[in-house]
């Protein structure tokens, strides 16, 4: 059906792909055993007919890689995504992700048309602050999904064009692909009125791992991206070794929707996986009740003079001061220190908060090492065609 202002309603029918129809059949995620029963073939040096896709990493701090999705790696996902959110033929969306991308290739294409739930498309092919509540009242969402970025520019507009918690019958909003802040998080909940779902995930586990749940499915933990679903996940320390609850180290995950490997590139594969756990680069600590907590990237720390400083930790602290929109951290050279603290912020329409202002907040919250040596306020920052903050382009613009 065509809807107003340019945009088409999509259901799902027979030209649906048979991979998400075939994961609709069993919205139960499979076990974390039955995922490491089911090992995809360990081959990558060339693709064979159990593949479906090969997607590209993001390379927003290294080069991209291609990483081979088999049918069963996207169905799995699927199935988990669909289980997740207890989504059904009564729910719609609409796509603002690129569909490039497993975000918006599985999460807000794939898994709603799986479970005969209805997508918009937007008239341009990609996400538009003015025309997407508009969107939202044409395909009567019950959930969307979208990056950090997205959401805080939806929050930025709201006082001018969010047109009441009647436009559509929203049950929950998703994010993902990027940390969310937790003041962004808390003013979306005000503004919409509805729960605002952390979840996580990654290429290479075609897409989601974890994620919170909606309402009535357990306690939603604040800074948690939720509990796995379907995927085994570790913690794991410098040592190898396995930490406990609570501890950070990095997060490995295995099962069924784990790629075999890198395409073409034996050399990654052996760095990034391991008796089929991948090794995500991310850190994190898991509590006894199985949530995950999010503390930054391993390759994305900040040494400075042996403190070793996470970015994602000093930009949440920023964010959440006044009239701060958005915040980036990346390491300035330094001949003493090795590295010193920089960043750089956006402000609100109007808020006008000097440098000094947001560094005086940040002193009371942040360890004296983890303040900003430098600040700069600029009116955007760099992002990937998916939204999500480009580091590498952050450091290249600001850091010399």
């Amino acid at each position: 059906h065509s809807a107003p202002g340019a945009a088409q309603r999509t259901a799902a029918d027979t030209a649906a792909p048979r991979t998400a129809s075939d994961a609709a059949s069993d919205t139960v995620p499979r076990t974390a055993s039955d995922a490491a029963s089911d090992p995809a073939p360990r081959i990558t040096s060339s693709l064979s007919a159990a593949d479906a896709l090969v997607l590209f990493t993001a390379g927003t701090t290294d080069r991209a890689k291609m990483v081979p999705l088999t049918h069963a790696n996207v169905a799995a996902s699927v199935r988990g995504i669909c289980a997740g959110y207890e989504l059904g033929p009564a729910d719609a969306t609409v796509a603002v992700m690129p569909l490039f991308h497993g975000h918006g290739l599985l999460a807000a294409l794939l898994a709603p048309l799986a479970t005969g739930g209805c997508v918009l498309l937007p008239a341009q092919g990609r996400f538009s602050a003015h025309t997407f509540w508009d969107d939202v009242r044409a395909g009567g969402a019950t959930w969307f999904t979208a990056v950090p970025t997205i959401h805080e520019i939806l929050l930025e507009r709201a006082a001018r064009e969010y047109p009441g918690p009647r436009v559509a019958p929203l049950r929950f909003v998703r994010s993902c692909s990027a940390p969310l802040s937790a003041t962004t998080g808390r003013a979306l909940e005000r503004t919409l009125g509805v729960p605002v779902l952390s979840a996580y995930g990654m290429t290479e586990s075609t897409h989601q791992a974890t994620s919170q749940r909606p309402p009535g499915r357990g306690t939603r933990k604040s800074g948690s991206v939720g509990r796995s679903t379907g995927v085994d996940l570790r913690i794991v320390g410098p040592d190898g070794k396995d930490r406990p609850p609570g501890a950070v180290g990095e997060v490995w995950v295995r099962g069924a929707t784990v790629t075999r490997g890198y395409l073409g590139d034996p050399a990654e594969t052996a760095r990034g996986f391991t008796d089929g756990w991948f090794h995500t680069g991310d850190l994190g600590s898991l509590d006894r009740d199985g949530e995950l907590v999010l503390t930054g990237r391993i390759k994305d720390l900040i040494n400075r003079g042996g403190e070793k400083i996470s970015p994602e930790h000093v930009e949440e602290v920023l964010s959440g001061g006044p009239g701060v929109a958005e915040a980036a951290v990346y390491p300035v050279p330094d001949a003493t220190y090795g590295q010193r603290v920089g960043a750089a912020v956006v402000t609100r329409d109007g808020a006008g908060p000097d440098a000094e202002q947001i560094l005086a907040y940040c002193r009371d919250r942040l360890a004296p090492y983890e303040v900003p040596d430098r600040l700069e306020i600029t009116r955007a920052l760099p992002h990937t065609v998916k939204g999500a903050l480009d580091r590498q382009a952050v450091a290249e613009r600001y850091a010399h």
